[in-house]
């Protein structure tokens, strides 16, 4: 086996918070080699939530594996120094900075990409990075608040919620992750690099579908739906004696399935609901049908196992614990475990050159010998979680 499909892939990561972060660990978990370089006070996330007593929080751990970690102050010029040293040889740099930081620091992109032509600069900011907004800050929950996002989310007639997961950052890093390859690619037929740019905006308003796409096509706004899909029926939780189930009808052969198993195969004739364009125009009525059908139920019947196996797409809603111990979960490798750290695992998997975890997340400058230099290469772990 290798040592993954970026064995070679020099990368420097100077980002912090979380979606430059989480761009540079996918990119060593394949085998990159990857150069944290942390402001001497840290990574914001080093304080962010439950920590370790070496520095190591659990925010950060979630985003900082397959690393090596430096600190140095970039605003000084022993800081600069070990930067430009150590793009000499690198293939990739990633950072966040607020637009005008890196060029204030005598880092300008342009004199980066005349110096090191093969460099393949990664570029995230908040907002466009040369437009009105420019240089203002933005976390995940404002750029959801921002892009609508929040709005969308929500019970009907209640509050716009924030999405607990910061789905705006993770979606900006695996987007940067995909501009790298992209433009790695590219240098194998130019022998340039060049820069990728990204914000969380950009981000979020990739995730608008399909709000966006039916605004365009009718004009009209959109309305907080809690758990409900906006172009499928029924799609939604429902109460059962086994806790909520998520029920999802995608098709009319899924719904006669469904009904059926309800013992009212009628109601796929029914011209209320004969077709999903009509099921949605009476979701109300529906949904109150099959909760009804669905109380009603003999307790000892697995309606999401039964329903699955009839080929509708059906779960019980699970808890997160549920979920990190579950069988399934630990037969993906996605649970996985590393000198003592539980972690989730690496999603994307590939049959000759797979990626692993090979070394955990680390103390503040951990890696650095004389001179705030890094050491040749990451450290070898005492086992290795594929």
């Amino acid at each position: 086996m290798t040592g993954g499909a970026l064995v070679g892939v020099r990368v420097v990561d100077v980002s912090r918070v979380l979606a430059g972060p989480y761009c540079a660990q996918l990119l060593g978990d394949h085998g990159a080699d990857v150069v944290k370089v942390e402001p001497v006070t840290g990574d914001l996330t080093r304080s962010w939530g439950p920590s370790r007593p070496d520095g190591v929080s659990a925010y950060y751990a979630g985003l900082n594996r397959n690393k090596r970690h430096l600190a140095a102050d970039l605003g000084t010029s022993e800081g600069r120094e070990l930067l430009l040293e150590l793009l000499a040889d690198a293939d990739v740099l990633v950072e966040n900075f607020k637009p005008g930081a890196m060029t204030r620091w005598g880092l300008a992109p342009d004199m980066l990409a005349e110096r090191f032509p093969r460099l393949v600069h990664c570029r995230i900011s908040a907002f466009d990075p040369d437009g009105p907004m420019a240089g203002l800050p933005g976390y995940d929950a404002v750029i959801q608040a921002y892009t609508g996002i929040m709005d969308l989310n929500g019970e009907p007639g209640g509050p716009p919620l924030r999405v607990p997961m910061p789905v705006v950052d993770l979606t900006t890093g695996l987007l940067a992750l995909s501009g790298v390859l992209l433009a790695l690619h590219e240098r194998e037929e130019s022998g340039r690099g060049q820069r990728v740019d990204i914000s969380l905006v950009d981000g979020a308003m990739s995730l608008l579908h399909p709000a966006a796409a039916n605004y365009f096509m009718t004009g009209a706004p959109p309305h907080r739906l809690g758990s409900a899909h906006p172009n499928i029926a029924p799609c939604e939780t429902f109460p059962s004696s086994a806790g909520e189930i998520y029920v999802a009808a995608g098709s009319d052969r899924q719904f006669a399935e469904l009904v059926s198993f309800l013992g009212a195969p009628e109601l796929a004739d029914d011209p209320q609901f004969r077709r999903n364009a009509d099921r949605l125009a009476h979701r109300h009525e529906l949904n109150a049908v099959l909760a009804r059908l669905i109380a009603a139920l003999d307790p000892d019947v697995d309606l999401a196992r039964t329903l699955i196996a009839e080929g509708v797409p059906a779960t019980l809603v699970r808890s997160l614990p549920q979920v990190l111990d579950a069988e399934d979960v630990a037969a993906r490798g996605m649970v996985t475990e590393l000198d003592g750290l539980r972690m989730l695992g690496v999603p994307v998997r590939l049959s000759r050159t797979p990626g692993s975890i090979r070394t955990p997340p680390r103390p503040l400058g951990a890696d650095q010998v004389g001179g705030g230099r890094p050491s040749t290469r990451p450290g070898t772990p005492t086992k290795r979680a594929e």
